[in-house]
């Protein structure tokens, strides 16, 4: 398409606007006409996006502003994590087995790691994780919930610079760490909405385990308290068969059916996972327009059944709202959204048998726009358009996966390359990421603390 600069204003009045940072490169917009601008710029005043357009109208304008990326870069908006647990398997990465069940991987393992977090272990957890989700483009996320120290885990995502949804433990069935009756559940979750209200880089979202460990009074409350507080909400449901199987055997219904007649469904949740779905479930789903967060490496991962049973591909084209998450370091491993996207993109084309049914250029969409828009946040987030957040990710194509550089920049970066050439990210105007490297906080400054941790948290599971 004919590129048109996208300029708050006339050149006469942008000339006089603070912008403090130019970021160069072949600009990926993500906007509405996907418009690709070659050695593009976007301009940066405080947190948001003052212009976009071609490197020499914004140069021209603001020929003293400093210079991030060059014209062989690739810049894209900001990468959106739509599920990742920030505590718990962060310090045991990869150290639960690939040989067992998923039931005995979160139960046996991950469940029993988490009950033994501190507060110290809770806000170096997170930092870990933020530090590698940033350097791998990813500058929002939705914490999945499971966490004991919300403000460790605040603190930890501030001190990286990391833009997230934060929760905390809900569920109230018996004989679980931080379970507790479905009344003082709500109160703490609505503590934590109050704490960390809209609008902050770090925000409250109501979190409930989910699975069949809430009962319904849990679930229809904290749906009810989602809506009078004007937040998001999200839970875990149907990676693998279980969950149906549960409900059907204590309600008579499958899981989804289940939640639409309490009333919890709705725009405000975001429900993880939901692969195991029947018709009833999806057209409930569509109907209530609730959205869900896919996260396809920790279903191969766990073994859950997701080649043979998920319909993510249909719900999308059926207008459903899909994000993408990256789950656990123990199911899926990388905090990395590109490798998401391309493998949840590669398994759809085949499931559906239509190299015409998903493109590069819609797994882009997941871990951008449509991401954005599936958690609630499309009118801040998700895409490079003036007066949106400066939430930017700046790729070095120096690497032998950029050579020759395709005529297609997308096509090249999903199908070719990953997070591993990000160079330079930056969270609502302030740069988090350097030369591939977080300059927030040091992770070599960590390293020890994070072993010495491992060892503690395997040591205390027996």
């Amino acid at each position: 398409m004919v590129w048109q600069p996208l300029l708050v204003s006339g050149h006469d009045d942008q000339a006089d606007r603070p912008v403090q940072v130019l970021i160069r490169g072949d600009v990926v917009t993500m906007d509405q006409g996907r418009t690709i601008i070659t050695d593009g710029a976007v301009a940066v005043e405080g947190s948001s996006i003052a212009a976009v357009g071609t490197w020499a109208e914004l140069r021209a304008l603001w020929p003293a502003a400093d210079v991030i990326g060059d014209a062989d870069c690739v810049v894209t908006p900001g990468y959106v994590n739509a599920h990742q647990h920030f505590t718990g398997d962060r310090l045991v990465h990869s150290c639960i087995p690939d040989a067992i069940d998923s039931q005995e991987a979160i139960f046996g393992w991950a469940v029993p790691v988490h009950s033994a977090h501190t507060p110290e272990a809770d806000e170096l957890s997170a930092m870990l994780g933020a530090i590698e989700a940033a350097t791998n483009g990813v500058t929002c996320t939705v914490e999945a919930g499971t966490v004991a120290h919300p403000d460790s885990v605040a603190a930890g995502l501030a001190r990286v610079g990391m833009r997230a949804t934060l929760g905390r433990w809900g569920w109230d069935t018996e004989g679980v760490p931080f379970g507790a009756p479905a009344d003082e559940v709500l109160a703490a979750q609505a503590e934590l909405l109050s704490h960390y209200p809209a609008g902050g880089l770090v925000e409250a979202w109501v979190t409930l385990v989910g699975h069949d460990l809430m009962t319904d009074e849990l679930v229809a409350g904290a749906s009810e308290l989602a809506r009078a507080r004007g937040a998001g909400m999200t839970l875990h449901m149907s990676p693998h068969a279980g969950d149906p199987t549960s409900y059907l055997a204590r309600t008579g219904r499958r899981p989804l059916v289940h939640l639409d007649a309490l009333g919890a469904l709705g725009p405000h949740l975001l429900i993880a996972h939901a692969v195991h779905l029947d018709d009833a479930e999806i057209d409930a789903l569509l109907r209530t327009d609730t959205a869900i967060a896919s996260c396809p490496w920790a279903y191969l991962r766990l073994a859950q059944g997701y080649t043979a049973a998920a319909r993510h591909g249909e719900i999308i084209r059926r207008g459903g709202r899909v994000a993408l998450g990256c789950d656990a370091e123990n199911a899926g491993d990388a905090v990395d959204i590109l490798r998401a996207a391309t493998l949840f993109v590669g398994l759809a084309r085949d499931q559906a048998m239509d190299p015409f049914s998903f493109t590069a250029q819609d797994a882009l969409a997941l871990a951008t726009i449509d991401g954005a828009r599936a958690i609630g946040k499309a009118h801040q987030i998700g895409s490079l358009e003036v007066g949106k957040q400066a939430d930017i990710v700046v790729h070095r194509t120096s690497g032998p996966q950029w050579a020759p550089r395709s005529t297609d920049p997308v096509r090249q970066l999903i199908w070719a390359s990953d997070g591993r050439s990000v160079n330079d990210v930056l969270v609502g105007g302030r740069q988090v990421v350097r030369d591939g490297r977080c300059i927030t906080v040091d992770i070599d400054h960590l390293r020890d603390a994070a072993t010495a941790e491992r060892d503690r948290l395997l040591a205390s599971r027996g």
